[in-house]
């Protein structure tokens, strides 16, 4: 049977810009192989399999690789999806059942905003071969739930750096977040986010990474609400605010493309 799919820049109100995503809308989940399988065909960063549930959707991320426990853009371009196709009402609330517990999206506007747990990092020593493989002098390393983050001093070092992604794949961590202060007064820091030991070598604009980029930079400015820069080649804007122990991540999404998959779940 086909199954629709969309893919959608997440992240961005523009088209060819922000992080894409594959999202697919299923009336019940296949097995993981198959899943697996079409989020290698789709290479997307991340493709989105959503089913209906009692509460609102069930919701799972594969990377080209893996499946995650937590992944921003793709929840972005799932939410808009949902309203653009008539699924949710285009005013009412979505509530996502995740391996990272219950997720909302909810409109505010033109932006729809992601109620996220918030991922407080801690310093942590530099694991063999990080520094090398970045390729950058970092004035600070920690580690949170899912990754590390490297702080250096500029962000033109963040902007400049070319990591090894080879060497950087055998790092134990799902990804690195390299991040410093802007240079730009309309943005708060910028970052930049490397995945490779999970099939991502960058991502262009990653809102998991903005949980735990919140509590980090909230420590050293003193504010609960930033506006920041992904600094990929694509970039991305990602609005985050800290609300207690959660963090509201806001942006919009476009869709850019609509297909059927025709391959079976058998």
């Amino acid at each position: 049977m086909p199954r629709p799919f969309y893919i959608v820049d997440a992240f961005t109100a523009e088209p060819f810009s922000g992080n894409p995503a594959a999202v697919y809308v299923l009336d019940e989940w296949p097995g993981d192989a198959w899943l697996s399988r079409v989020a290698r065909e789709m290479n997307q960063s991340e493709t989105a399999f959503l089913v209906r549930n009692t509460d609102g959707f069930g919701l799972r991320w594969f990377t080209p690789l893996i499946e995650v426990d937590l992944c921003g853009h793709a929840t972005l371009a799932s939410a808009h999806v949902l309203w653009s196709i008539g699924a949710v009402a285009e005013h009412a609330s979505i509530s996502f059942s995740t391996r990272s517990g219950i997720l909302t999206a909810t409109r505010a506007g033109d932006l729809i905003e992601l109620d996220f747990p918030l991922l407080p990092e801690e310093p942590t020593q530099r694991p063999p071969g990080l520094i090398e493989a970045l390729g950058v002098m970092p004035i600070y390393v920690g580690k949170s739930r899912h990754d590390l983050i490297v702080e250096v001093k500029t962000e033109a070092e963040v902007r400049a750096a070319r990591p090894d992604f080879t060497q950087l794949a055998s790092v134990a961590t799902r990804g690195v977040m390299l991040t410093a202060a802007s240079s730009d007064p309309s943005f708060d820091f910028v970052s930049r986010f490397f995945a490779p030991a999970a099939g991502i070598n960058e991502d262009p604009v990653t809102g998991s990474a903005h949980c735990c980029l919140a509590s980090f930079w909230r420590k050293r400015l003193g504010k609960d609400c930033f506006r920041a820069y992904q600094a990929s080649v694509r970039g991305g804007v990602v609005q985050v605010r800290v609300a207690g122990d959660r963090a509201v991540l806001c942006g919009q999404a476009v869709v850019i493309a609509h297909g059927q998959l025709q391959a079976s779940a058998g």
